[in-house]
């Protein structure tokens, strides 16, 4: 499973890429908003740190998402267009997909909507686990079943776990089958920390500086 950070703050970002192991990030509305700057500005940014940069249209109808789909994907080759799953949405997949554009259909909360989507022509669908835990269902479930479905009807489609809220959803994204996971930057730092580590190199450390400490005497 692939790992991106779902945020839009281009220095938190910088800091997690110089780490190496995060590939792309993925951005919405309200994200760029907390951001602040300039939108276009923002992703060219990111992209020039990432292979592939999500950057959501903000229009509701057809027309106004495919103009803005083609915007927003001349802005840097890494950039792919994030759509919402509405009858307009998928309209605009088709219209941006036949323009040779690379697609992410997102606010996708059931297996049902991410079949529908990568039928439609999506590269990348992103079902909102979090989201749907809210609501009383399990989110990974709905990841393990679109995966399936793929798997099943050959579907090159993938799939990006959304809303991820703590570190076990992240382990549970990826045995469940998703090809990426798409990381607040909080719970990703959270990702690197574990007590044992730290009680280890401190040992380590000690017994170290005992080491140093007794060729000195």
């Amino acid at each position: 499973m692939r790992i991106f950070a779902d945020s839009a703050d281009v220095e938190e970002i910088k800091k997690l890429a110089d780490l190496g192991f995060i590939s792309g990030a993925t951005t919405n509305p309200t994200l760029i908003a907390k951001a602040g700057g300039e939108p276009g500005e923002i992703y060219a940014q990111l992209a020039n740190m990432l292979e592939h940069v999500s950057a959501e249209v903000v229009a509701e109808d057809a027309d106004g998402m495919y103009r803005e789909g083609r915007e927003l994907s001349s802005i840097h080759p890494n950039i792919v267009v994030k759509i919402p799953f509405t009858p307009e949405g998928l309209k605009a997949v088709r219209r941006l997909k036949a323009d040779g554009v690379r697609v992410n259909v997102t606010l996708i909360f059931s297996a049902a909507q991410a079949l529908i989507a990568a039928r439609v022509g999506a590269d990348f669908v992103s079902p909102f686990i979090g989201r749907i835990d809210d609501i009383g269902y399990s989110g990974v479930d709905v990841i393990r079943q679109t995966a399936k479905i793929f798997t099943l009807h050959d579907i090159s489609t993938q799939i990006i776990a959304a809303s991820i809220r703590h570190p076990a959803h992240f382990i549970e994204a990826a045995l469940s089958g998703a090809h990426i996971g798409t990381v607040p930057p909080a719970v990703i730092w959270k990702l690197l920390k574990h007590p044992l580590t730290d009680i280890g190199l401190r040992r380590f450390l000690e017994d170290w500086r005992k080491l140093q400490e007794s060729k000195g005497k």
